[in-house]
């Protein structure tokens, strides 16, 4: 079974605070041990140095020959009862000379060892030790030297029982216990709420996304928490808002496609059904005939409208840049509109410029030209005008294609470059447009860095604008040859 987020990240801060807790409390007794140690070292070092100061001073005043008994004896028991110490005096062999017990004497059995009396003689001596088994149990143990004239006569040692630590130690953790118990559970209290907080836009997310696979969009998450998150939440909510745009399109366009191919398909259906049945006369075979083979040569175009449409969403539509003369291959469009521009007596203008260069994809331009003076032959009345104009800024090739007519209505402009769409005007005159051709012409302008857009005014003209890049300065490439032939179905 996973884990949750929530559990993890809890059970991570618990443990990060309970070793926290520990290691502080370890070292709060390692401290609280040297600080105890050092605290009693330093008490019995002080007394032991007032001692060997009277002691000392006794020597002197009996001409350096010896300490008198009764005053050291005196010396040592007060300093003793005063500090719950042990004192006694050693001569530099380390035999005792004098102590505070009142009977025999323990320290006379044994024998200071060399070692530690080289440092009472030196530095002084500080430890805790039985000092060879003088005492049963660890003790503070201090030693200091009495010096007359620079010479060690004796030494000092004070001895403390070291269980006064343990009690100490206990107190203090005691004091500490309570105290990390306390602080721990206040911890795991606020460690548990703020994890709560935040995943909590976790789990709002989840069940966005769950909905956003049922295929519901209409969930969005709210923005809270920290930083990160929000960036988050905005990120889902922007893809939640991008699905059901997708989601619209994907539907009309299936109910666009859907009933563009029927109404082909029905005529082809019907004018064959009256072929085969004997409705349809032999003589009018060839009329109905040249029919079907219109409405198939249009589902062709439309099919393979579609697949370019597919080609060029997924990124498959390839690119072949290289300087092209757009004007000459605009004339050459208009070549092969020769007969429906005599049959309206439309005048063209506009063909008498130089060469127009840019940076593009022959064959991709000539599908946006083909479109586009399409659209201006079939929409231009009788006796009306074409006019195609250049404009160049030094880094894109501004090209103009207007014709005369009635115009685009201003509500229908911002809906021209979507698929299937066709305006109230175009579905009077374009019989066998599927709305596909201004939508592949913003798509493949697009796709070359370009831009298109369109203007229009009521009953005088409309005009269609894109740009394409112009060639870098003194390129070294050929000039593209423009294609003569095209395929009526390649055609959008």
């Amino acid at each position: 079974m996973k884990k949750s987020l929530f559990s993890r990240y809890f059970r991570l801060c618990v443990m990060i605070i309970l070793s926290s807790v520990v290691v502080l409390g370890m070292m709060l007794m390692l401290l609280s041990a040297q600080y105890f140690k050092q605290d009693n070292l330093d008490t019995l070092e002080k007394k032991a140095n007032q001692v060997s100061l009277i002691l000392e001073n006794n020597y002197v005043a009996n001409n350096r020959q010896y300490i008198d008994f009764q005053t050291g004896k005196n010396a040592l028991s007060i300093f003793s009862a005063a500090s719950e110490a042990d004192f006694f005096l050693v001569d530099p062999s380390g035999r005792t000379l004098l102590c505070t017990d009142t009977g025999s004497c323990r320290h006379s059995t044994y024998i200071i060892d060399s070692a530690t009396m080289a440092k009472a003689k030196g530095e002084g001596y500080r430890g805790v030790t039985t000092l060879g088994s003088i005492y049963e149990r660890p003790s503070y143990v201090v030693g200091v030297p009495i010096r007359s004239e620079g010479v060690v006569i004796g030494s000092v040692f004070a001895g403390a029982d070291a269980v006064g630590m343990s009690t100490f130690l206990k107190d203090v953790f005691r004091i500490f216990l309570i105290g990390a118990l306390l602080v721990f559970a206040v911890a795991c209290i606020v460690v548990y709420f703020s994890t709560e907080a935040m995943v909590r836009p976790l789990r709002t997310m989840v069940r966005a996304t769950d909905s956003f696979a049922r295929g519901d969009f209409s969930a969005r998450v709210p923005l809270e928490g920290d930083e990160e998150i929000q960036q988050l939440a905005r990120a889902i909510n922007n893809m939640a808002a991008n699905l059901a745009t997708l989601e619209d399109t994907r539907r009309s366009f299936i109910a666009n496609v859907s009933h563009e191919l029927k109404t082909p398909m029905t005529t082809i259906g019907g004018f064959v059904d009256g072929i085969l049945d004997g409705t349809i006369p032999t003589e009018r075979y060839p009329y109905y005939l040249g029919i079907i083979s219109t409405e198939v040569r249009r589902l062709s175009r439309m099919v393979v409208s579609m697949l370019n449409i597919s080609r060029m969403e997924a990124g498959e539509m390839p690119l072949n840049p290289c300087p092209v003369d757009v004007h000459e291959l605009i004339c050459r469009t208009f070549l092969g509109f020769e007969r429906p521009i005599e049959e309206k007596k439309i005048d063209v203008r506009g063909l008498d410029s130089d060469r127009m260069m840019a940076e593009a994809d022959p064959d991709l331009v000539s599908q946006i030209v083909y479109n586009l003076i399409e659209n201006a032959v079939k929409f231009t009345p009788v006796g009306g005008t074409i006019s195609v104009s250049y404009q160049t800024d030094g880094r894109m090739l501004r090209i103009a294609i207007r014709n005369s007519g009635s115009g685009i209505p201003k509500e229908e402009i911002p809906h021209l470059f979507e698929r299937f769409y066709k305006s109230d005007r175009s579905r009077g005159i374009d019989k066998k447009g599927v709305g596909l051709g201004l939508y592949i012409v913003k798509t493949l302008v697009h796709l070359q860095g370009g831009e298109i857009t369109v203007k229009s005014a009521a009953g005088e003209y409309t005009e269609f604008i894109f740009t394409l890049p112009q060639p870098p300065a003194k390129s070294g490439k050929k000039v593209s040859r423009i294609p003569e032939k095209r395929d009526d179905a390649n055609n959008f």
